[in-house]
Protein backbone atom coordinates (compact mmCIF):
# COMPACT_ATOMS: atom_id res chain seq x y z
CA UNK A 1 0.00 0.00 0.00
CA UNK A 2 3.12 2.64 0.51
CA UNK A 3 3.85 2.01 -3.23
CA UNK A 4 0.30 3.14 -4.04
CA UNK A 5 -0.37 5.89 -1.67
CA UNK A 6 3.19 7.09 -2.88
CA UNK A 7 2.45 6.59 -6.66
CA UNK A 8 -0.75 8.87 -6.46
CA UNK A 9 0.90 11.29 -3.93
CA UNK A 10 3.27 12.10 -6.96
CA UNK A 11 0.91 12.28 -9.25
CA UNK A 12 -2.06 13.85 -7.91
CA UNK A 13 -2.20 18.14 -8.25
CA UNK A 14 1.36 17.05 -10.00
CA UNK A 15 2.72 16.19 -6.23
CA UNK A 16 1.20 16.35 -2.63
CA UNK A 17 3.39 15.65 0.70
CA UNK A 18 3.01 12.29 1.43
CA UNK A 19 4.48 10.30 4.78
CA UNK A 20 5.11 6.75 4.88
CA UNK A 21 3.87 4.95 7.95
CA UNK A 22 5.23 1.55 7.26
CA UNK A 23 3.16 -1.55 8.87
CA UNK A 24 5.38 -4.70 7.27
CA UNK A 25 9.05 -5.89 7.87
CA UNK A 26 9.29 -5.89 4.10
CA UNK A 27 8.37 -1.91 4.06
CA UNK A 28 10.49 -0.95 7.43
CA UNK A 29 13.31 -2.13 5.75
CA UNK A 30 13.05 -1.30 2.08
CA UNK A 31 10.35 0.02 0.30
CA UNK A 32 9.13 3.00 2.25
CA UNK A 33 12.85 4.36 2.07
CA UNK A 34 13.64 5.88 -1.03
CA UNK A 35 10.99 7.44 -2.69
CA UNK A 36 10.83 4.82 -5.47
CA UNK A 37 6.71 3.96 -5.65
CA UNK A 38 5.98 1.57 -8.14
CA UNK A 39 2.99 -0.89 -9.10
CA UNK A 40 2.66 -4.03 -11.26
CA UNK A 41 1.18 -4.73 -14.35
CA UNK A 42 0.63 -7.91 -16.35
CA UNK A 43 3.60 -7.22 -18.24
CA UNK A 44 6.13 -6.87 -15.50
CA UNK A 45 7.04 -6.02 -11.88
CA UNK A 46 6.91 -2.09 -10.85
CA UNK A 47 6.56 -0.84 -14.51
CA UNK A 48 4.60 1.88 -13.84
CA UNK A 49 5.74 4.12 -10.73
CA UNK A 50 7.80 7.14 -9.91
CA UNK A 51 10.61 8.84 -7.50
CA UNK A 52 9.00 10.36 -5.03
CA UNK A 53 10.35 11.47 -1.63
CA UNK A 54 8.49 11.24 1.56
CA UNK A 55 8.25 14.19 3.92
CA UNK A 56 8.83 11.56 6.74
CA UNK A 57 9.07 8.09 7.13
CA UNK A 58 7.92 6.73 10.77
CA UNK A 59 8.29 3.15 11.65
CA UNK A 60 7.07 1.40 15.25
CA UNK A 61 8.79 -2.33 14.88
CA UNK A 62 5.87 -3.10 17.55
CA UNK A 63 3.39 -3.38 14.61
CA UNK A 64 5.22 -6.68 13.53
CA UNK A 65 3.83 -8.15 16.56
CA UNK A 66 0.85 -8.88 14.48
CA UNK A 67 1.98 -9.59 11.06
CA UNK A 68 1.59 -12.93 9.46
CA UNK A 69 4.40 -15.20 8.39
CA UNK A 70 4.50 -15.08 4.94
CA UNK A 71 4.55 -11.18 5.21
CA UNK A 72 7.39 -11.66 8.02
CA UNK A 73 9.16 -13.91 5.07
CA UNK A 74 9.17 -11.08 2.94
CA UNK A 75 10.65 -8.44 4.65
CA UNK A 76 13.68 -11.09 5.52
CA UNK A 77 14.25 -12.33 2.07
CA UNK A 78 15.38 -7.93 1.82
CA UNK A 79 17.04 -8.45 5.30
CA UNK A 80 19.24 -11.00 3.98
CA UNK A 81 19.87 -9.20 0.46
CA UNK A 82 21.11 -6.56 2.48
CA UNK A 83 23.38 -8.95 4.40
CA UNK A 84 24.59 -9.93 1.07
CA UNK A 85 25.47 -6.53 -0.58
CA UNK A 86 26.68 -4.48 2.21
CA UNK A 87 27.11 -5.99 5.51
CA UNK A 88 28.61 -9.97 6.23
CA UNK A 89 27.57 -9.17 10.00
CA UNK A 90 23.89 -9.39 9.17
CA UNK A 91 24.28 -13.38 7.89
CA UNK A 92 26.29 -13.75 10.88
CA UNK A 93 23.40 -12.58 13.10
CA UNK A 94 20.83 -14.42 10.89
CA UNK A 95 22.67 -17.65 10.96
CA UNK A 96 22.87 -17.53 14.73
CA UNK A 97 19.18 -16.45 15.30
CA UNK A 98 17.39 -19.10 17.23
CA UNK A 99 14.38 -16.97 16.84
CA UNK A 100 14.00 -16.57 12.92
CA UNK A 101 11.61 -19.18 11.86
CA UNK A 102 8.78 -17.47 14.73
CA UNK A 103 10.22 -13.47 13.99
CA UNK A 104 12.34 -11.42 16.11
CA UNK A 105 11.79 -9.11 18.77
CA UNK A 106 12.52 -6.35 21.12
CA UNK A 107 16.00 -4.81 20.72
CA UNK A 108 16.92 -7.09 18.19
CA UNK A 109 14.32 -6.35 16.01
CA UNK A 110 15.22 -2.46 16.34
CA UNK A 111 18.89 -2.90 15.42
CA UNK A 112 18.35 -5.15 12.46
CA UNK A 113 15.79 -2.80 11.16
CA UNK A 114 17.75 0.28 11.73
CA UNK A 115 21.31 -1.11 10.27
CA UNK A 116 19.03 -2.00 6.74
CA UNK A 117 17.21 0.86 6.43
CA UNK A 118 20.52 2.92 7.22
CA UNK A 119 21.69 0.74 4.06
CA UNK A 120 19.21 1.78 2.11
CA UNK A 121 19.12 5.34 3.03
CA UNK A 122 23.09 5.57 2.37
CA UNK A 123 22.96 4.17 -1.22
CA UNK A 124 19.92 6.14 -2.15
CA UNK A 125 21.57 9.27 -0.88
CA UNK A 126 24.57 8.38 -3.69
CA UNK A 127 22.10 8.11 -6.44
CA UNK A 128 18.52 8.83 -6.10
CA UNK A 129 17.30 7.75 -9.37
CA UNK A 130 19.07 4.91 -9.78
CA UNK A 131 21.16 5.32 -12.57
CA UNK A 132 23.85 3.16 -11.73
CA UNK A 133 24.75 2.49 -7.72
CA UNK A 134 21.43 2.05 -6.64
CA UNK A 135 20.91 -0.86 -8.55
CA UNK A 136 22.54 -2.71 -6.46
CA UNK A 137 19.91 -2.96 -3.94
CA UNK A 138 18.31 -4.88 -7.29
CA UNK A 139 19.96 -8.29 -6.15
CA UNK A 140 17.82 -11.22 -6.81
CA UNK A 141 14.83 -9.27 -7.80
CA UNK A 142 15.73 -9.20 -11.99
CA UNK A 143 14.81 -13.30 -11.74
CA UNK A 144 12.57 -13.01 -8.49
CA UNK A 145 10.51 -10.16 -10.35
CA UNK A 146 10.43 -12.56 -13.39
CA UNK A 147 9.13 -15.41 -10.75
CA UNK A 148 6.53 -13.21 -9.84
CA UNK A 149 5.29 -12.58 -12.82
CA UNK A 150 4.86 -15.94 -14.49
CA UNK A 151 3.47 -17.36 -11.23
CA UNK A 152 0.56 -14.47 -11.19
CA UNK A 153 1.94 -12.07 -8.39
CA UNK A 154 0.15 -14.16 -5.94
CA UNK A 155 1.36 -18.37 -6.04
CA UNK A 156 4.78 -16.92 -4.74
CA UNK A 157 5.09 -14.12 -2.49
CA UNK A 158 7.81 -11.31 -3.32
CA UNK A 159 10.18 -12.49 -0.63
CA UNK A 160 10.01 -16.33 -1.26
CA UNK A 161 10.66 -15.10 -5.47
CA UNK A 162 13.86 -13.03 -4.18
CA UNK A 163 15.52 -15.41 -2.29
CA UNK A 164 15.57 -18.03 -5.32
CA UNK A 165 16.54 -15.06 -7.50
CA UNK A 166 19.66 -14.31 -4.89
CA UNK A 167 20.79 -18.34 -5.09
CA UNK A 168 19.93 -17.91 -9.03
CA UNK A 169 22.70 -14.51 -8.95
CA UNK A 170 25.11 -16.85 -6.63
CA UNK A 171 25.44 -19.55 -9.22
CA UNK A 172 25.78 -17.21 -11.98
CA UNK A 173 28.50 -15.66 -10.48
CA UNK A 174 30.00 -18.33 -9.98
CA UNK A 175 29.81 -19.98 -13.30
CA UNK A 176 31.45 -16.49 -14.56
CA UNK A 177 33.80 -16.82 -12.12
CA UNK A 178 33.10 -13.90 -9.35
CA UNK A 179 31.98 -16.24 -7.04
CA UNK A 180 33.83 -19.01 -5.34
CA UNK A 181 31.81 -22.18 -4.44
CA UNK A 182 31.41 -21.33 -0.63
CA UNK A 183 29.71 -18.22 -0.98
CA UNK A 184 27.01 -20.24 -3.17
CA UNK A 185 26.81 -22.36 -0.57
CA UNK A 186 25.81 -19.68 1.97
CA UNK A 187 23.32 -18.29 0.26
CA UNK A 188 21.45 -21.52 0.43
CA UNK A 189 22.47 -21.88 3.93
CA UNK A 190 21.46 -18.42 5.19
CA UNK A 191 18.40 -18.62 2.86
CA UNK A 192 16.94 -21.82 3.98
CA UNK A 193 17.96 -21.30 7.84
CA UNK A 194 15.41 -18.49 7.21
CA UNK A 195 12.46 -20.74 6.22
CA UNK A 196 12.77 -19.39 2.78
CA UNK A 197 12.80 -21.12 -0.80
CA UNK A 198 16.47 -22.07 -2.60
CA UNK A 199 14.39 -23.60 -5.50
CA UNK A 200 13.01 -22.66 -8.55
CA UNK A 201 9.19 -23.19 -8.66
CA UNK A 202 7.24 -25.51 -11.08
CA UNK A 203 8.03 -22.76 -14.08
CA UNK A 204 9.26 -22.83 -17.64
CA UNK A 205 12.46 -21.41 -18.11
CA UNK A 206 11.39 -19.91 -21.63
CA UNK A 207 8.85 -17.89 -19.71
CA UNK A 208 11.19 -17.00 -16.95
CA UNK A 209 13.74 -15.49 -19.98
CA UNK A 210 11.06 -13.68 -21.84
CA UNK A 211 9.91 -11.91 -18.54
CA UNK A 212 13.17 -10.82 -18.19
CA UNK A 213 13.35 -9.07 -20.87
CA UNK A 214 10.65 -6.57 -19.66
CA UNK A 215 12.44 -6.11 -16.64
CA UNK A 216 12.97 -2.01 -16.45
CA UNK A 217 17.36 -2.75 -15.46
CA UNK A 218 17.79 -4.20 -18.99
CA UNK A 219 18.69 -1.52 -21.01
CA UNK A 220 19.88 -2.75 -24.26
CA UNK A 221 20.95 -6.00 -23.25
CA UNK A 222 20.53 -8.21 -19.71
CA UNK A 223 21.64 -6.86 -16.79
CA UNK A 224 22.47 -8.25 -13.01
CA UNK A 225 23.26 -7.98 -10.20
CA UNK A 226 26.33 -10.40 -8.78
CA UNK A 227 28.87 -11.00 -6.27
CA UNK A 228 32.68 -10.46 -6.23
CA UNK A 229 32.45 -11.80 -3.01
CA UNK A 230 30.17 -11.14 0.09
CA UNK A 231 29.75 -7.86 0.60
CA UNK A 232 30.88 -6.58 -3.13
CA UNK A 233 27.96 -6.31 -5.36
CA UNK A 234 28.73 -5.30 -9.21
CA UNK A 235 26.19 -4.62 -12.09
CA UNK A 236 26.98 -7.12 -14.79
CA UNK A 237 25.86 -6.56 -18.50
CA UNK A 238 25.31 -8.98 -21.10
CA UNK A 239 25.68 -12.25 -19.10
CA UNK A 240 25.45 -15.13 -21.81
CA UNK A 241 22.45 -16.19 -22.23
CA UNK A 242 23.63 -20.27 -21.72
CA UNK A 243 25.13 -19.06 -18.52
CA UNK A 244 21.19 -17.43 -17.41
CA UNK A 245 19.83 -20.71 -18.38
CA UNK A 246 22.65 -23.34 -16.76
CA UNK A 247 21.78 -20.88 -13.30
CA UNK A 248 18.51 -20.80 -13.15
CA UNK A 249 18.59 -25.21 -13.75
CA UNK A 250 21.15 -25.22 -11.11
CA UNK A 251 18.33 -23.76 -8.78
CA UNK A 252 15.34 -25.69 -10.46
CA UNK A 253 13.19 -28.22 -8.44
CA UNK A 254 14.18 -31.93 -9.19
Amino acid sequence: MGDVAGFVAATYQRGVPVIQFPTTLLAQVDSSIGGKVGIDHREGKNLIGSFYQPRAVLIDPGLLDTLPRREFLNGLAEVIKYGFIADPEILDFLLAEDGLKKGLSGQKRIRLIARCAGIKAAVVSQDEREAGYRMILNYGHTTGHAIEKVTGYSAVSHGQAVAVGMIVAAEMAHHLGKLNRDDVELHRRVISRAGLPIKLPQVEISALLEAMLLDKKYGTSNRFVLLEEVGRPVVVEGVPEEIVVKSLLATQEE
